[in-house]
């Protein structure tokens, strides 16, 4: 008869190679957060030249321009060290092709920069593309989280992508603020911009703070920013109070910029801390798994040599007697193969499995139920946008506000609205 225990043995293969697979996505995601931060720091500084018609920040911009193409060389060599062979992969698909649409991305870089050089484009055009490339690269970031087998790990990596995505959104709010002050004029449209940023950055160091307090390590629930300094939070004050169309002192745009800067540094020392935790749990998992492994294998070579086989559906029905509490005085039924204890033993290494891997899938759909939520959101705000004519913040918006009036959360309402979507006629869509 053959034994479960070389199953097992390739299950723990398995969960090698996946956690090997995770620790690469890892620094993957690390060489992201990197980029990403550049192309933050580049998008700001792009709307300060743009916001000015290039009387301001011009130098700069060319030395973070350098540093920016240096991040994104570090991520291309990361790239080049995934293996794309492994189509097995249930989220491989949406991986690579996430992968693939932030290559082209990188590769159109150049012309977007040509137009800032150029005075050519307006901030908002400009910050536009660079919200399109970071938004992708920040795809791949969720895409990691949506594909990660072990539930520590990817809480791990769904609250760091909460986190980088509030940073994003403090990004935003830097540039668009940079643009307002450059230019000398309030704009209504912008305004309310900075108001939904402002809001979204809360809404993810919420999400944030729930995945690390309730689930993570205490180093990770300490990692919270701090608020807001004085100086930004009375910049903020006069940018979305001020009236439409209303003079803004264009002195404050480099104020403005780097008290921006100071909270975004200090999120990215804070993110790197996160990137620098997961590396370590990844090799912690690898450690453990590796070690179960080397337990497994001396097992199986200590069953392997005693002649006599083992009665495994003895065994197995003896120790779930005991377990269940048939008669909890009567002694477990063994077989008289390998012996009590090595019997014991591969029994319980069975059940031992059973019961994690039912554990991991409770975990993971717990995990992944936070991922699909907001992937609905985004979908729903897509149709809002587009059947609506609506930018994204005013999409947003409407959308908490049905929710408001429905006494619904969010989530449901984005589902009903994509229900509907798709009994729609064509035409109307």
């Amino acid at each position: 008869m053959n034994s479960g225990l070389p199953f097992l043995i390739a299950a723990k293969l398995c969960d090698i190679a996946e956690l090997q697979r995770l620790a690469l996505t890892s620094s993957l995601v690390d060489a992201m957060g990197h980029l990403i931060h550049a192309l933050q720091r580049e998008r700001g500084m792009s709307n300060l030249v743009l916001g000015s018609q290039g009387a301001r920040c011009q130098q700069a911009l060319r030395a973070q321009v350098h540093d920016t193409g240096l991040c994104e060389q570090a991520l291309r060599q990361r790239l080049s060290d995934l293996d794309t062979a492994a189509s097995s992969r249930g989220h491989g698909a949406r991986l690579f092709s996430r992968i693939a649409y932030v290559l082209q991305g990188l590769d159109a870089l150049p012309l977007l920069r040509k137009q800032v050089e150029q005075l050519t484009w307006t901030p908002a055009r400009a910050t536009a593309a660079y919200i399109r490339l970071i938004n992708g690269l920040l795809a791949v970031v969720f895409e990691a989280a949506d594909s990660a087998s072990d539930p520590l790990i990817s809480r791990r990596l769904v609250a760091l992508f909460n986190f980088m995505q509030a940073k994003e959104f403090a990004g935003q709010e830097r540039a668009t603020g940079s643009a307002l002050f450059a230019a000398g004029q309030a704009e209504p449209v912008a305004q309310q911009r900075l108001l939904h940023l402002i809001e979204s950055q809360e809404r993810c160091l919420q999400v944030f703070q729930d995945f690390t307090r309730e689930h993570g390590s205490p180093s990770w629930a300490d990692s919270s920013p701090a608020s807001p300094p004085a100086v930004l939070e009375r910049l903020r004050r006069i940018l979305c109070t001020a009236p439409a169309a209303g003079p803004l002192d264009t002195g404050l745009s480099q104020t403005w910029f780097d008290a921006c800067t100071e909270c975004i540094d200090a999120m990215k020392r804070t993110e790197e801390q996160l990137c620098a935790g997961l590396r370590t749990l990844c090799k912690e998992r690898i450690a453990t798994a590796t070690a179960d492994l080397v337990a497994h294998q001396q097992l199986l070579e200590r069953a392997a040599d005693l002649a006599a086989p083992f009665d495994e559906a003895a065994s197995f029905f003896g120790a779930e007697a005991s377990v269940v509490g048939v008669d909890q005085h009567a002694a477990p039924v063994i077989g008289q193969g390998y012996g009590p204890q090595v019997e014991r033993s591969i029994l319980e290494l069975v059940q031992d499995q059973a019961r994690r891997l039912q554990a991991v899938s409770d975990e993971l759909e717990t995990v992944r139920a936070s991922l699909n939520e907001r992937r609905l959101i985004e979908r729903a705000k897509g149709l809002l946008m587009a059947h609506r004519s609506l930018r994204e913040d005013e999409a947003h918006k409407t959308l908490r506000q049905m929710a408001m009036n429905q006494n619904r959360r969010i989530v449901d309402v984005a589902e009903a609205l994509l229900a509907m979507a798709e009994v729609l006629p064509e035409r109307s869509r």
